[in-house]
């Protein structure tokens, strides 16, 4: 299951969650503050370095 980054609009944390895509934005709420009032933000994956698209498919460490 992928991790989605939420942030609740009413105290501002910042959460993750894993979800399902088919339930990523279903009856998500802040676990801290228990507000429904949340919006998934943009991520980006991560790589490890010198593993990049730049040809080859290899990873020099």
């Amino acid at each position: 299951m992928p991790l989605y980054e939420y942030r609740c609009e009413e105290c501002g944390r910042a959460f993750e969650l894993l979800r399902r895509f088919s339930e990523v934005d279903r009856d998500v709420k802040c676990p801290v503050c228990d507000s429904e009032d949340v919006q998934r933000q943009m991520s980006s994956f991560a790589t490890a370095p010198g593993c990049g698209s730049g040809g080859g498919g290899r990873c020099y460490g």
